[in-house]
């Protein structure tokens, strides 16, 4: 790794300085006790981005443009040390700074512009990034400045045309957004039946139903709402028979039919906004989940801080949802529909012993 060294120290850009430290972080990662290193693939997969912008945040040839919340996921994913994290964040902060002054001079070799170009002529080819996965790793982009001014003038020629096709698909997108919306005037992006995202499949809301099985995480925010509403179930995620009578009492007296499971004409009705002031059980309920989507922890305190509406403002703009900090019925399905496989019990978990329902008839 001299080599690699000697690169570094020749680039004190804040932003090259950052890509080899999370570079280091992931190479590294295998070697702390009882870890493995991830692909760079199935990094990608757990922090909710594509695995070409994932390479390009660790790739030191590029300054690298990850956010800050990308940053102290990889932290938390790559089990870094604690003691390097705030140099990380610091080099974020002073790249993101040296990204805007550029930005505003609109010249230099870091421009606006540039980022974008890297990711259509630096992306790995689909036999490459093949190969890749299969061997563990990814492909590291190209070298800068390759076939530049040649880029740039194809760039300039096609921009018209760019232009042009980006009015067509902002017209047809206005389209689609006004044969959705509803009689009363609402777009009708979240619903009994799901939330519809531009260019993506709808989510659906998930299905709980009373079984002895933990469920986990969406079971806790299941419980968590009931308790937010003023019932009094223990949020251990074991949907047990208080947790069955709570929800069939709640159906009751929002009109639904009391089947006591909770599916598409349930859950919008459990689901309450939480935003900056809010605190208690709806609360806890979106930090849970917030705590395991894969982008790093997210104190689970029940209260809405700072933090919680950052952590919530990063899933938002992962998952193309308007990025307004504030947890609405499309935010609180999309957290309940990319919950991660359970791993081990939380810490604010683990002092809870299951309740298993009752046997009795």
């Amino acid at each position: 790794m001299a080599h690699e060294r000697g690169g570094q120290d020749r680039d004190q850009r804040p932003g090259v300085q950052l890509a080899w430290l999370l570079r280091r972080w992931w190479e590294e990662a295998g070697s702390v006790a009882g870890g493995t290193r991830p692909t760079q693939q199935a990094l990608a997969a757990r922090l909710g981005v594509d695995q070409t912008t994932l390479s390009r945040y660790l790739n030191p040839k590029h300054a690298s443009t990850a956010p800050p919340r990308v940053v102290e996921a990889l932290h938390a994913q790559l089990r870094a040390p604690e003691a390097e994290l705030e140099r990380a964040r610091a080099l974020c902060r002073a790249a993101q700074e040296e990204n805007g002054r550029q930005r505003i001079a609109g010249s230099g070799p870091e421009s606006a512009a540039r980022p974008d170009a890297e990711n259509r002529t630096d992306a790995p080819s689909g036999a490459d990034a093949d190969a890749d996965a299969a061997a563990g790793t990814e492909a590291v982009p190209g070298t800068d400045g390759r076939d530049a001014s040649g880029g740039r003038s194809r760039f300039r020629r096609a921009l018209p045309g760019l232009v042009v096709t980006a009015v067509v698909l902002s017209f047809a997108a206005g389209m689609v957004v006004h044969e959705r919306l509803a009689p009363d005037g609402r777009a009708t992006t979240a619903g009994a039946a799901g939330a519809v995202r531009a260019g993506k499949a709808p989510y659906e809301w998930p299905l709980l139903r009373m079984k002895k099985e933990d469920q986990y995480t969406r079971g806790r925010a299941l419980q968590n709402l009931l308790n937010a509403w003023g019932y009094k179930v223990r949020a251990d995620g074991f949907f047990g028979e208080d947790t069955h009578d709570a929800v069939m009492d709640f159906q009751r007296k929002r009109h639904l039919a009391p089947d006591g499971k909770v599916g598409r004409d349930t859950w919008p009705e459990l689901v309450r906004p939480v935003g900056p002031g809010s605190e208690g059980f709806e609360v806890l309920a979106v930090q849970q989940l917030l705590d395991n989507v894969g982008q790093g922890g997210t104190v689970v305190s029940g209260k809405f801080t700072a933090v919680t509406a950052e952590d919530l403002r990063f899933f938002q703009r992962t998952h193309h949802l308007p990025a307004t900090g504030r947890a609405d019925t499309e935010t609180w399905m999309a957290l309940l529909v990319h919950q991660l496989p359970p791993v081990a019990a939380p810490a604010y978990q683990r002092s809870m012993s299951p309740v298993l329902p009752s046997t009795s008839a």
